[in-house]
């Protein structure tokens, strides 16, 4: 089990810690309710060091990234991010990430814990006829996610660039909270607003510590990783196991948005045939119309109690008071306001098809 630098400060502050894609992870300190309504009122900070970097850099940088990933990282400039996947041979996803362009050779990739050596052997494999200049810096690199709608004020004493400044997937080098150099970007996955530090293991602690000053009158708090899945649930965001995988379709997944056929790239000829013929099944939002709670592996019924699909992510919406979840169903079933039911144990509950995303600010 790997731990992030911060883990005995997480331990010390009492947080109740799990084994997650690896790495001993901070599950929740206050509880997950408490931390979720912390995040969407005021000020929340994640240790999401878990997740993985690298960097792709060089004259060759691009013609890589075009390659492996399904948007156009063309369109990026220095400061710009981009959101994106992995696709595969087989039309399925190998991961979803985020793409940073740093300088004008550089660029940060920026993937999931659970699937950093899959990646990074997906990526070299057709970087071997490209040869763009890759490092796996994941090991050495720490994340934090400072989330909320007070994110903002309460991080401004401790940089001297205008946080809100810096637009919705746009980042910034600068200084912040005493260390020289960071990358400060708004690429956040509770739709709460904020912002997150990429920094080295050595300086987090004292950018952690500082952070937790800084805000100590706004109340800030830290946050586990229950209530980072309980937000991005909120917002219809995909987890990648759960909502997506090696076999799942972009298409299928509501990801044709981040699919741009102005290039050629792994797998494009068949993704674009796919696109034409249109998704038997999609991902689709829910909501219960009656008590319970839906989670992942549950089954979706028809009327007649035959099974139609299956429960992807699902939760007790702490902001909503009620169940919600995402899933697969025929095509002809996703339209919003369609009637479905969820099968809980032996209860029949049921729901009905929302338009994303269930939490609105």
């Amino acid at each position: 089990m790997k731990n992030t630098a911060l883990t005995d400060t997480h331990i010390a502050l009492g947080a109740k810690m799990v084994p997650f894609a690896g790495y001993n992870m901070p599950v929740s300190y206050e509880g997950v309710n408490a931390e979720h309504e912390t995040v969407r009122k005021g000020v929340g900070v994640f240790d999401v060091s878990h997740m993985g970097e690298f960097l792709i850099e060089g004259p060759k940088a691009l013609e890589l990234i075009q390659k492996v990933t399904s948007n156009d990282a063309s369109k990026l400039t220095v400061g710009k991010a981009q959101y994106s996947y992995l696709p595969n041979e087989t039309g399925g996803i190998v991961d979803d990430l985020i793409v940073y362009r740093i300088k004008d050779e550089t660029y940060l990739l920026v993937v999931n814990a659970s699937n950093i050596d899959k990646d990074w052997t997906h990526i070299s494999k057709y970087n071997e006829d490209i040869a763009a200049d890759m490092r796996n810096i994941s090991e050495g690199f720490s994340l934090l996610a400072i989330q909320g709608p007070k994110a903002i004020k309460a991080m401004q004493s401790l940089t001297s660039v205008d946080l809100e400044a810096i637009n919705f997937y746009n980042l910034v080098v600068a200084d912040f909270a005493g260390i020289d150099y960071v990358i400060i970007s708004a690429t956040g996955y509770t739709g709460s607003g904020g912002f997150e530090i990429y920094c080295k293991n050595t300086e987090v602690q004292q950018i952690w510590d500082k952070v937790f000053e800084a805000g100590a009158d706004f109340d800030i708090k830290p946050i586990g990783l229950g209530a980072r899945d309980t937000l991005r649930l909120e917002m219809g965001y995909c987890l990648y196991g759960n909502d997506i995988d090696d076999k799942t379709s972009p298409f299928e997944a509501g990801l044709g948005w981040i699919t741009k056929f102005t290039k050629d790239f792994v797998n494009s000829d068949a993704l674009a045939k796919e696109k034409e013929k249109g998704a038997d099944q999609k991902l689709i939002g829910f909501e219960l119309d009656e008590r319970g709670i839906p989670r992942q592996g549950y089954d979706i019924v028809d009327e007649q109690g035959k099974k139609i699909g299956v429960v992807t992510s699902g939760t007790m919406s702490p902001s909503l008071n009620k169940g919600i979840g995402m899933g697969y169903v025929p095509s002809n079933l996703s339209k919003p306001d369609t009637k479905i039911h969820i099968q809980i144990r032996k209860n029949t509950v049921p729901a009905t098809v929302v338009k994303l995303p269930f939490y609105k600010r």
